[in-house]
């Protein structure tokens, strides 16, 4: 019995271990993590020279901002060119997963392939294409031109997504619904949208951290009063200033949006990863 007793209480003392190691593991990551995040705050409320003796803070590093950055309307912009990015990029890969997952026809699979395949091009190998190909059609200098773009580098892996979470909805659910006379498209509007919201919501936030971090699209597709806000941060840290303060306010103004989506929706991020992926 005293063995057993031992026993038990060595196993408890384990698992106790394995936590904090688990919890120190952690905090060590988290602070790692928000270090960064921390320096800009700090330093985003400081002059020049107070960065300089990292003593003090002042609002000096956002007066030089806003007096050489247009931050309003680059933030309108960014906001514009997500918008219609994502919109793009969800009702192409609801339709085409929807079609991928649960309509059978010939060479399906190898249309599937190389829709996934996409995923392994580089942005930087198909920049210039891009530029020659929209630049005839007279796009490079416009929002369309960087909401295709955004658009068609979203697409395969939103639309992979899509599939793999349209996979896990019962066959026969689709097919009860399409011969109680809702045809395709209504089960796909009426059922399918409704039950793979999660998934949406991943796409959505996923594509708009992606979108709204990007630089080199934005540098090379927008013109100068369409920039968004972190192509006019790239651009004001190589031309109008190099103090440090007015950039870390620029950074913290641009992450603040990624994070509030990312803080709102998380709940909904994970389950459309987990049962999408899971399914």
């Amino acid at each position: 019995m005293a063995a057993i007793r031992q026993s038990g209480r060595n196993s408890r003392l384990n698992k106790k271990m394995a936590i904090w190691a688990l919890f120190t593991l952690m905090v060590i990551i988290a602070v790692v993590m928000l270090y960064p995040f921390w320096y800009i705050i700090d330093n985003a409320f400081r002059s020049a020279g107070q960065f300089d003796r990292q003593a003090g803070h002042s609002l000096i590093g956002w007066k030089e901002l806003f007096a050489n950055l247009p931050v309003a309307a680059q933030l309108l912009n960014s906001t514009l060119v997500c918008a219609a990015s994502i919109a793009i990029i969800l009702i192409v890969s609801t339709t085409a997963g929807f079609a991928f997952a649960k309509l059978r026809y010939r060479g399906s699979g190898m249309v599937f392939l190389l829709v996934v395949s996409a995923l392994m091009v580089p942005l930087q190998s198909i920049i210039f294409p891009e530029i020659v190909n929209l630049g005839n059609v007279h796009l490079t200098s416009s929002y369309a031109g960087a909401v295709l773009v955004y658009a068609a580098l979203g697409t395969p892996f939103a639309t992979f997504l899509m599939a793999t979470y349209y996979r896990g909805i019962s066959d026969e659910l689709i097919e009860a619904a399409v011969i109680d006379g809702l045809g395709y498209e209504r089960t796909f509007l009426q059922i399918a949208i409704p039950l793979s919201l999660p998934a949406i919501a991943t796409v959505t936030v996923l594509q708009f951290i992606q979108i709204w971090d990007d630089l080199l699209v934005a540098l090379f597709f927008l013109p100068t009063n369409q920039r968004t806000i972190t192509a006019g941060l790239a651009t004001l840290a190589t031309g109008r200033t190099t103090s440090i303060p007015p950039l870390m306010a620029g950074s913290l103004i641009s992450a603040i949006p990624a994070i509030v989506v990312y803080l709102i929706f998380q709940r909904h991020l994970v389950k459309g990863l987990t049962l999408g992926m899971g399914k």
